[in-house]
């Protein structure tokens, strides 16, 4: 068989390199260098009722941006007629709704271990009637062609040999199968759980479906872990994002004693995107090295503070836009 012959070993590899090495490597580069400025529009929360943290939908709409994450509204505005009404606000308008964000009667957020007893799906004392609270969310995300829907699950067992962490990963299976029956995908948000957990919780839901909303500041307001460290760690399942920022809880000061409060125990401090703790520069930088691809949802949670909030989120969205245009080169103009 002369092809394989001593002779003809140097020209055989000079055509494995040219047609199966140099093509892998250069699809592998093509595919780091795709993701441009279009693939990140910059966005707010909304919310449609009174229900929530975000920005009055009317308001958001006209603070020109391209897209909106859209709070879940109180059960009474989870009618056709309310989604026909959000639908033909924001056709008009331009904007997108990427997503909607669920919430839950009676959580609190008043302290870290309140966080603990009463957000989310955890609390068992609350577990079943809060199932069915977000199978009525996902519900309405439907009415409004929305496949995406985020939520804090809540204080998920660090321990995996906790008797309620089975008792979790099954609820969580429930819920994510009943979401992929609507053609929906289920984005937990950061917050309670350190990368390492999340991670593992994640692969032992086991459900393809289930991906991660990242909110780099409540690591920071939790004082459960790196934000940035943590978004490599989890990248591959990042499909949403919150623009928000926070400072420690120890480079921060009880208002009232002032003393120095301590991560993990006491909350940090929400601050305007760009002026904490998060390094916003390096986090949108760490977004493009994990091949993100989707909305820069900004987050102010200052409700009671109407104009402050809205001047902020403003604030951030020119920020971002910023940063795009030096990260891609872009003319800022365009934007």
């Amino acid at each position: 068989m002369k092809y394989f012959d001593r002779s003809n070993i140097a020209s055989w590899f000079v055509v494995f390199l040219t047609f199966v090495i140099f093509p892998f490597h250069s699809v592998t580069y093509a595919q780091k260098d795709e993701i441009t400025s279009e693939d990140w529009p910059v966005g707010v929360i909304a919310r449609y009722d009174d229900h929530g943290a975000g920005i009055p939908l009317e308001t958001a709409l006209k603070m020109g941006v391209s897209a909106i994450q859209l709070k879940a509204p109180f059960p009474d505005h989870r009618t056709k007629r309310d989604a026909k009404i959000i639908l033909d606000k924001v056709s008009k308008a331009g904007v997108q709704i990427t997503s909607m964000q669920s919430g839950f009667t009676n959580e609190s957020y008043k302290t870290i271990p309140i966080v603990r007893e009463t957000v989310g799906l955890i609390p068992q004392k609350t577990r079943n009637e809060r199932i069915e609270q977000f199978k009525s969310v996902c519900d309405f995300a439907r009415e409004l062609n929305l496949n995406i829907v985020c939520f804090h699950i809540g204080f998920v067992p660090h321990d995996s040999q906790d008797p309620d962490y089975i008792d979790v990963i099954k609820m969580t299976q429930s819920i994510c199968d009943y979401a992929k029956g609507k053609g929906q995908r289920i984005h937990l948000e950061t917050g309670q759980e350190p990368g390492d957990v999340l991670l593992r919780f994640i692969e032992d839901v086991d459900r393809d479906n289930l991906f991660i909303n990242f909110d780099p500041a409540n690591m920071i307001l939790y004082g459960c872990d790196d934000p940035i460290i943590t978004l490599k760690k989890v990248g591959k399942y990042v499909k949403s994002c919150h623009c928000k920022d926070a400072l420690w809880a120890d480079h921060s000061q009880d208002s009232d004693s002032q003393t120095t409060k301590k991560r993990g125990l006491d909350w940090g401090t929400e601050v305007p995107f760009g002026q904490g703790d998060v390094n916003a520069e390096l986090f949108l930088q760490t977004l493009k090295e994990i091949g993100f691809k989707g909305a820069l949802i900004v987050e102010r949670e200052n409700k009671h503070q109407p104009e402050k909030q809205q001047q902020e989120a403003k604030d951030a969205v020119v920020l971002i836009e910023q940063l795009k245009a030096k990260m891609f080169n872009d003319n800022i103009s365009q934007h």
